[in-house]
């Protein structure tokens, strides 16, 4: 009895945190900007920049950066970079903190998750906390050309 009464707590906890975590959002999708590279008469890279604000006080350990792709070309992975806005980098106006390759799954999709706190033998250590610019750099097929 005792082990159905830690699975099930271990569900409505999980439950909860999927709610919550919904419900907080780190990136403000509408607050982005996005510059098209044309590379070849068949492909062109889109790079997506927006703002990511993660509370000194959360409580949810990971963060996740996710979208579709219409037309990408396969075998290329979306690129993910996030920095830090109040540790800038001499010659740069953002400090490097994380850098990403994610595949693309066959619908189009990617997602990428990243520890934003690290606990160990019961402390707590705060990964990602403040103001960052997250660059995505996604290779696709121009929207002129016949996808097959």
């Amino acid at each position: 009895m005792s082990k159905n009464i830690i699975f099930t707590s271990i569900i409505a906890a999980t439950l909860l945190i999927t709610i919550f975590s919904n419900i907080t959002s780190f990136a403000k999708p509408f607050e982005y900007q996005t510059e098209i590279i044309s590379i070849s008469n068949t492909m062109g890279i889109e790079k997506s920049t927006l703002q990511m604000n993660i509370p000194k006080d959360s409580q949810l350990p990971w963060g996740f950066v996710e979208g579709t792709i219409q037309n990408h070309v396969s075998d290329y992975p979306v690129i993910i970079q996030i920095f830090d806005n109040d540790d800038s980098i001499s010659g740069n106006n953002y400090g490097a903190v994380h850098f990403a390759q994610i595949p693309v799954n066959n619908d189009g999709s990617y997602e990428y998750k990243f520890r934003v706190l690290d606990s160990n033998e019961n402390q707590t250590e705060v990964i990602f906390d403040g103001s960052y610019t997250v660059k995505i750099f996604i290779v696709y097929l121009q929207s002129n050309l016949d996808v097959i």
